[in-house]
């Protein structure tokens, strides 16, 4: 196009090319692709620019010659087509010249240079082939970069390049024996590599080539020469980057040697190549070479390769032993290229290659070992067909590794057996190995880290490679098909030896995988034989023993439960046919409970009979005795697998026992009997109490057979052994006497436990008692557990029985007694083994027996458990033992929680033998004192006791005759306090225990058991409630209770309650309890009024009080106190309370508050306080210092306290009917108070007057915190709240409002706020406030009137003032107020003038003559220094505008317009945002005339600017007014785009938009396009970085969209000059957009 002048195009290219090394990277990318979009479109030409550049500035930095030459090269690439061949020529001369013009090698310059050759190559070969040849002359040595860059054409341009290489070698063979340079070297190998790449590319594709007649011994000789000075000279070199590269040609020139030539260098070149791998670093490379030439000796079928094999090999094995690190991929890449070799050797010399793999595997070194199974592996995958006859050699060599102790070969063997299994090696002889191997490692235990070492990143854990063999048995299973046979039943073998426990969960899923492939395809091998010739497999027996043992323990060792549940199921005909109908019905149930559980959640005990009985349930099934023989006979004899496992070894004594009940023969039971008694290992407190639990069950069968079985064990040669004379000598591991005594003492009581009732008693002291009593005075701990234990269980054993059968245990008092010395001689600070527990147990059981204690020995009882028990330490408390005497925490937790579940069971059974008050205030009386311990855990103890006594009593008592329950009283008075106790546990156990004691008075005084009284149940819902501390509710909770209570509680009782109560008000822990203050109130509500002269004394007096209590039930009940006192002493409470010191500490507060709570009393308090308000100084200028000029305002006191006295009173919501009968009046004040107390300090001397003396000092802090606004702000909006306006209230927190008022610079935009959300929320309350406030306008006090014009002028923005019938009154306000002496309130009244357009603008045209005097004379405000007044002018004129009639403006609108322009672009943003509104609100009053468009016109590329303006509210006032101007601009299109896209909200693509719009004002207005561009370019030199931007944009999509016809118009030597400038401006964004203009210039 020659539109745009020639020159322009090339001034606006030279400043491009100028700036195309711009400092900022963001520029310089926009400047190459401007300069990229001028070349397009016209390519020649820029080339031409672009080489005159670079003559005409030979001395340019490299850096900017780069940028330019690659900008040369991306013309070319993209327009290679369009350019003339001159501009082709010339360029490649450029080039060349660019390339070579510096003998030195100056990489990125000469490689841009290079990169055009290459780029014009792809389609002119000749040409360049041409201009590069004649710098690569016979004899001279060539520039570096101009081999470069025949390697490179020979990559981008095969077919080109080829036919000339045979020419170019011929050139540069000489030259290479000529070459001493290293980097000359490297870039000729390197362009050897490359040559021999291409020709092997030609020849692989023929059929595409341009000359088919080309053949490999074309380029032999050539290629042998050439490897010949390679190869002799200079890989030798020092430089390890040549060296590489030499190796890579040599790699790439194998292939295109003669064949013979090779077969005679192979014996060098092999060894040398090798021999790189120690002098170099990189090793990808060579191994990438090393491959090659592999390949083209094993093409040719070399016989010499065969005496090279044993290095290669060697050296090999060292690459694959390396480590591979994937976050380097050259390693990687090198690992992969190795493995090629080995399989190009594998594939020729099979034989040898094995035998060097297999031998490596018992190399000693672990990374070697991991190398030959990384090939191992490799081979096993990629070489099937020659491996196959290799398979058992590899079978046999594989054991080696299975022994290595390290996990990273293990990982390496794994993956090696892993291969071998889907290629059919494990179904061989041997196999069975590595499948062992693989579940060996399934049971690998979890790591054991030893100290911190250095993290190795190779390191294999247990857990990932136990992970590993888990998946590999899983897929053995699942995807290998052919190992099914291999693996089942084979793997049944590892469930039961201990060593392969941790393997289960694996095995099992396996397993039952296998079983249900069988059972699908109905194999008959799914039926296993155990007793098959030469089986391994463990017996039936074992196998459900082991997997039912499995279960106790579901979470252990992984989880194992579940599984083996699951399996026991699936081969349940394998186990017993009998078995499966059951199973099938239990198991599943099982199951799935299992898996709904979790290990805390499991109930252990339950878990384990419910397994008994499956045990025995199926045993019942089977029916038959011989094989519940065989099993009893495997298990006992499977006991010692345990040994390790005492849980599980005790849990298999019981299925023992279980499995003998079922067993009929006699002989047999007493043998096992035997076994196990004699198989024990005595000196574990778990195995004694299991195989007495296993005898027990059995005894529950065979009664007479194990008594006799235990007797004879007791007198057998074992107890002498082990007490005999060799006593002395015995080693640490022999079995104690005591420790067999012990298990024979527990025997005996799991016997008497699970003996027939029937035979029992009989027994109990000949066969039982009888054996176990000689041992009572043992002092060994272990004897005392098993006595205490089993003297229990012998107690329980004969309840059960006595209920049947009377029974007089004569030996009752004797056992308790032992029991007793048991718990006194335990220490009283810590409890560590369960001998309490036992001795409560046993006690409990005991107590039960006939004949009953005697009240001396009840009372020792009760009172040595209840110590025994009650004073030990809390459960967290850390017990500071030797660390093997110590319990862990959760065993603590156990033993306590057993502890005291064991003293409630036997204090309800003392309890039950006198079900009467005496009877319970026994206990109780041992229980009182701890119930008021300063210990939390102490009451709590004793409070949860109480309540499961009295829940016992109640469920237990029948009432016969009558009673009085007579210490009812006591009881309520002790525990109702406690009902508000701190420790949540006990208010709630204080509640049961009322709600239980005032269900024993009802069934006292004859209610039927089932009758519910609804008052005591309203105790439920307060003890739901105690869960909440707060002590509102614990308030109303004790209210609710003494109601409660004193409407059950017989008139009898009411003193003793009293008593207790007044106790509990000095109770150490306690709120005051309720009953104390309601007797107070009582007292002073009938007595007070004689009380006037006290009442100065009485307040003080409960002001101190209310600094002690700290219950909040009880200081409520002091204000209710005073409450009564004010109702009878109005004035002198108030006077009194109001000279208290300032500011009030919180009990005078907290005194005040209390008087808001009669709304009575409150209407008359504050109207004594509104009143003296409104008459007395606020405060007083004084001068604060003689150094500092200027006056200081300073609060008086009075009205500050009453202010304080307000807010306090209201923030009792009692005070809501008086605050709303008086809120015109009180918001009034408070506003005005609000207005008075902005800015003003407190008198040093705050309590002069004070009526109290000794309180003067007051609180420093205090003090520092008090301040006058925030008072009358606090007072304000606890006042709002109260009359229930929280609506208002809500955005005046949100927005801050309420500190901005406190601030005197924002106090007016606060006090806008609040009127604001008075007028949206509080309409109908407006007319009395605004009649209250009209008389301070006129105040002497300033700032009364700022704070009372902001109040009004916000109301008139809102309708709700003329539906009122208040416009006039507030109007007229504001015309006074226009000429206040306050500037502030002139802009206020103005801004209130402006705001009836938004309120009421149905007024406006009423009102126009005052309103559009006040706006201008607003915008001519003279003494207005911070513009404050001109911008409220502005702002209300452009409200006004939006509902003036035609008429009322129409002669103003130019005389606005032109006050208004010199604004548009003024600094402060507020102001050009003010007068862009305005401008926009005028339009529609010009509407038809033509010079309003004009004006429009005008403004426009301002207001079009503008848009990218950096303030926010700049833009969305552009967006506004150019939508209203949109009609009056005269263009449809464009008033279209202003409506659509200049949406307030929505974002805008401003340079879409502008390229858009410059389109419709070239159509449009073709003959402003001169004044659009002029001034345009004047905002080149605007203070905005985002304008000048624009601006460059703005001319650029211009001058993009513009027809030719239409540059006339253009001043294009001013377009070019102002952008060049623009593109050397400081800020980048304005560069850039600059840049992106120049684009345009095609």
């Amino acid at each position: 196009m020659g539109v745009i002048e020639e020159t322009d195009v090339e001034q606006v290219t030279l400043a491009l090319l100028d700036a195309a090394n711009d400092r900022d990277p963001v520029v310089q990318e926009q400047v190459r692709k401007s300069i990229l979009t001028l070349g397009n479109q016209q390519p020649d030409k820029v080339l031409s620019m672009c080489q005159d550049y670079l003559l005409k500035h030979p001395k340019l930095v490299v850096g900017h010659r780069v940028v330019i030459l690659q900008t040369i090269e991306l013309v070319v690439k993209s327009r290679i087509d369009d350019i003339s061949y001159p501009k082709i020529k010339s360029v490649i001369q450029l080039a060349s010249e660019e390339m070579t013009k510096s003998k030195e090698v100056v990489p990125e310059w000469q490689q841009s240079a290079s990169n055009i050759l290459v780029a014009v190559g792809n389609k002119y070969i000749n040409d360049i082939m041409e201009e590069i040849l004649g710098k690569f002359q016979p004899g001279v040595l060539p520039h570096f970069f101009v081999v470069q860059t025949l390697a490179n054409l020979s990559d981008s341009n095969v077919y080109g390049m080829v036919p000339f290489l045979n020419a170019i070698m011929g050139t540069m063979l000489p030259m290479l024996g000529m070459t001493k340079q290293d980097n000359l070297k490297w870039v000729f190998s390197s362009a050897l590599c490359r040559f021999s790449e291409s020709i092997l590319e030609y020849l692989a594709n023929l059929d595409k080539a341009p000359d088919p007649t080309v053949r490999k011994d074309t380029f032999s000789s050539e290629i042998y020469s050439a490897y010949d000075i390679l190869f002799s000279s200079w890989i030798q070199s020092r430089e390890s980057k040549l060296r590489l590269t030499v190796a890579e040609a040599l790699g790439s020139m194998s292939h295109l040697m003669a064949h013979d030539k090779l077969e005679e260098q192979l014996p060098k070149l092999l060894p040398t190549i090798l021999g790189l791998y120690k002098k170099n670093s990189e090793h990808y490379i060579i191994s990438k070479s090393l491959c090659q030439v592999l390949e083209a000796s094993v093409n040719m079928g070399s016989r010499v390769l065969e005496t090279q094999i044993d290095g290669l090999l060697v050296a090999l094995h060292q690459q694959i032993c390396s480590p591979m690190d994937f976050s380097n991929p050259p390693t990687v890449k090198n690992h992969n290229e190795v493995l090629r070799c080995f399989t190009i050797l594998a594939n020729t010399f099979p034989d040898r290659l094995m035998v060097f793999v297999l031998q490596r595997l018992e190399n000693s070194n672990e990374r070697n070992r991991m190398g030959s199974l990384a090939v191992l592996r490799h081979l096993i995958n990629s070489s099937t067909s020659i491996m196959e006859t290799k398979r058992l050699l590899i079978l046999a060599s594989i054991r080696q590794p299975l022994a290595d102790h390290s996990n990273k070969v293990k990982k390496r063997v794994v993956q090696v057996i892993s291969a071998m299994a889907h290629h059919g090696y494990l179904e061989l002889e041997g196999g069975d190995l590595l499948v062992r191997f693989i579940i060996q490692h399934c049971a690998l235990p979890d790591t054991y880290h030893r100290g911190q070492r250095p993290p190795d990143p190779e390191e294999v854990t247990n857990e990932a490679l136990r992970s590993m063999c888990d998946n590999t048995l899983h897929l053995f299973t699942t995807t290998v098909g052919r190992m099914t046979d291999v693996l089942w039943p084979m793997l049944l073998c590892y469930l039961t030896p201990n060593q392969y426990a941790n393997a289960t969960t694996p095995l099992c899923k396996s397993l039952i995988l296998l079983a249900n492939k069988k059972l699908t395809a109905q194999e008959p091998n799914f039926i296993i034989d155990f007793n098959a010739q030469g089986s391994s497999l463990p017996s039936q027996y074992i196998l459900m023993i082991r997997l039912l043992v499995n279960v106790a323990f579901p979470f252990r060792c992984r989880g194992h439960g579940a599984p083996s549940l699951s399996l026991l199921h699936t081969i349940s005909p394998n186990i017993h046919p009998k078995a499966e109908p059951l199973w099938d019905n239990e198991i599943p149930k099982l199951v799935n409970y299992l898996e709904e559980s979790t290990e805390d959640s499991l109930d252990k005990k339950k878990w384990e009979e419910t397994l008994l009985q499956l045990l025995s349930k199926t045993l019942a099934a089977i029916e038959d005795s011989q094989w519940t023989g065989q099993l009893a006979v495997e298990a006992t004899r499977y006991l010692p697998t345990y040994n390790n496992a005492l849980e599980e070894k005790s849990f298999l004594y019981r299925c023992i026992g279980v499995i003998l009940q079922q067993c009929y023969n006699k002989e047999l039971v007493r043998k096992q009997l035997q076994e196990m008694l004699i198989g024990t290992r005595h000196n574990d407190a778990i195995e004694r109490t299991g195989v007495a639990m296993g005898i027990g069950l059995c005894a529950s069968s065979h009664l007479d057979g194990t008594l006799e079985k235990l007797e004879e064990f007791g007198k057998s040669d074992a107890f002498r052994k082990a007490s005999g004379i060799f006593g002395l000598l015995k080693d640490k591991s022999d079995v104690d006497v005591e420790k067999m005594k012990s298990t024979l003492i527990l025997c005996y009581g799991y016997v008497a436990l699970h003996a027939p009732e029937d035979k029992l008693l009989t027994r109990i002291d000949s066969d039982i008692l009888h054996n176990i009593s000689k041992n009572f005075n043992t002092k060994d701990l272990t004897m005392k557990l098993s006595l205490i234990h089993s003297v229990g269980l012998i107690a329980k054993a004969i309840s059960k029985s006595v209920r049947k059968h009377g029974f007089l245990f004569s030996r009752k008092q004797e056992l308790m007694g032992v029991m007793m010395d048991f718990i006194k001689a335990e220490p009283t600070d810590v409890m560590r083994t369960p001998v309490r527990y036992l001795v409560l147990t046993t006690c409990a059981n005991l107590i039960n027996l006939d004949p009953p204690l005697s009240e001396n020995e009840n009372f020792d009882l009760l009172k040595t458990c209840l110590n025994g028990v009650y004073g030990l330490p809390t459960v967290d408390t850390p017990d500071k033992a030797k660390d093997e005497e110590a319990l862990d925490p959760q065993q603590r937790e156990v033993l306590y929680s057993d502890t005291f579940n064991a003293l409630h069971e036997l204090l309800r059974n003392v309890l039950a033998r006198d079900l009467s008050p005496d009877g319970l205030q026994s206990v109780f009386k041992h229980i009182e004192s701890w119930l008021s311990s300063g210990q939390d855990h102490e009451r709590e103890r004793a409070v949860k006791t109480t309540a499961e006594l009295l829940q016992f009593y109640l469920d237990n008592l029948s009432v016969k005759n009558l009673v009085t329950f007579h210490n009812l009283g006591a009881l309520v008075g002790r525990l109702a306090p406690r009902c508000t106790d701190p420790n949540p546990e006990v208010r709630r156990a204080a509640i049961d225990c009322v709600y239980r004691l005032m269900y024993i008075q009802l069934r006292y005084e004859g209610f039927s058991l089932d009758y519910k009284d609804d008052s005591v149940e309203c105790l439920l819902d307060v003890r739901e409630k105690l869960s909440n501390p707060d002590h509102s509710v614990l308030y109303k909770t004790c209210s609710e209770l003494t109601k409660i209570i004193s409407k059950r509680l017989p008139q009898q009782q009411l003193s003793t309650l009293l008593f207790m109560l007044y106790d509990g008000l000095v109770d150490c822990q306690s709120n005051c309890s309720r009953a104390s203050s309601v007797i107070l109130n009582t007292l002073l509500k009938n007595r007070g009024a004689g009380l006037q002269d006290l009442v100065p004394e009485m307040l003080e007096v409960l002001h101190n009080r209310l600094q002690v209590i700290g219950e909040e039930q009880v200081k409520v009940a002091i204000g209710q106190s005073i409450l009564i006192l004010a109702t009878q002493h109005l004035h002198t409470v108030v006077n009194t309370l109001v000279a208290y010191p300032l500011p009030y500490d919180s009990w005078s507060c907290e005194m005040w508050i209390a008087l808001g709570a009669d709304s009575t009393l409150a209407l008359q308090i504050m109207e004594m306080i509104i009143e003296k308000l409104n008459v007395m100084v606020p405060y007083v200028d004084k001068k604060e210092s003689m150094l500092r000029p200027g006056l200081t305002k300073v609060a008086t006191s009075q009205p500050l306290a009453m202010t304080c006295a307000l807010r306090e009173m209201m923030l009792n919501g009692q005070s809501a009917d008086a605050v709303a009968y008086i809120f015109p009046k009180l918001f009034s004040a408070l506003l005005v108070r609000l207005g008075s107390s902005v800015g003003v300090q407190l008198p040093k001397d705050l309590n002069s007057n004070s009526i109290i003396s000794d309180r003067k000092a007051t609180n420093k802090i205090n003090v520092a915190n008090f301040d006058v606004c925030g008072v009358a702000v606090e007072a304000l909006r606890i006042l709002l709240g109260r009359a229930q306006l929280d609506a208002v209230v809500k955005p005046l927190d949100q927005e801050g409002a309420w500190d901005k008022m406190k601030d005197p610079q924002q106090h007016t935009t606060g006090v806008t706020l609040l009127s604001r959300a008075m007028a949206k929320h509080a309409g109908p309350r407006l007319p009395a406030i605004v009649e209250s406030l009209c008389p301070s306008l006129c105040n002497i006090y300033e700032c009364q009137r700022i704070t009372v014009t902001a109040f009004f002028s916000e109301l008139l923005n809102h309708h709700v003032v003329t539906e009122l019938m208040i416009l006039d009154m507030l109007m007229n306000n504001m015309m006074e107020r226009i000429t206040d002496a306050c500037g502030t309130v002139r802009m206020l009244a103005v801004r209130g003038l402006g705001n009836i357009a938004v309120g009421s603008p149905e007024k406006v045209n009423k009102y126009a003559k005052e309103l559009l005097a006040a706006m201008s004379s607003g915008m001519e405000e003279k003494d207005d220094p911070g513009k404050l007044i001109t911008l409220e002018a502005m702002s209300g004129m452009s409200k006004i505008l939006l509902y003036l009639d035609q008429k009322n403006v129409h002669l103003l609108v130019v005389y606005i317009f032109m006050k208004i322009k010199p604004f548009l672009e003024n600094e402060n943003d507020e102001i050009r945002c003010a007068s862009i509104m305005l401008l926009g609100n005028l339009s529609k009053f010009g509407s038809g005339e033509p010079i309003f468009k004009d004006q429009i016109h005008n403004v426009l590329v301002s207001l079009l600017l503008h848009l990218s303006d950096p303030d926010p509210q700049v833009v969305k006032a552009c967006k506004y007014a150019m939508r209203i101007c949109a009609p009056v601009v005269g263009s449809e299109q464009i008033s279209a785009m202003f409506q659509n896209h200049l949406l307030e909200e929505k974002g805008l693509h401003y340079g879409e938009f502008i390229n858009d719009l410059t389109k419709y004002l070239i159509q449009d207005f073709p003959g402003m396009l001169n004044f659009y561009h002029i001034t345009v370019i004047q905002f080149f030199k605007s203070n905005w970085a985002e304008i000048r931007a624009s601006a460059a944009m703005f001319i650029g999509f211009l001058l993009g969209n513009l027809p030719d016809e239409h540059f006339s118009h253009m001043n294009m030597g001013s377009v070019t000059k102002g952008l060049v400038m623009l593109l050397q401006d400081p800020d980048p964004l304005v560069r850039v957009k600059a840049a992106e203009a120049m684009g345009h210039f095609h």
